[in-house]
């Protein structure tokens, strides 16, 4: 009786011990490939950190009144209620 079980069990430590090579170390070598290049496609210029030369663009003057006038548009925009209100939202 203890031949009838035992003989099962070593057929299937056998059948493991037979197996082929895991993918494991193919995969293992492959771990964080993917991570790595999306984080190098969202880099536009990888020499951009070495360029000393200033950015060549909008003047100063330009850029404050280009930022003033948005700052006053999104507090104009903030001001006026919304038309899915209905006097809840304690606004006068």
């Amino acid at each position: 009786m203890r031949y009838l079980f035992s003989l099962p069990a070593a057929c299937m430590l056998t059948a493991c011990a037979l197996q082929p090579p895991s993918s494991t170390p193919q995969w293992d070598r492959h771990f964080g490939e993917s991570a790595r290049v999306t984080l190098a496609r969202q880099i536009i210029e990888p020499e951009a950190a070495r360029n000393l030369d200033p950015v060549a663009g909008m003047d100063g003057h330009a850029a404050r009144a280009a930022y003033e006038r948005y700052q006053k548009a999104s507090s104009e925009a903030a001001a006026q209620p919304s038309s899915f209100t209905i006097g809840v939202s304690g606004a006068k």
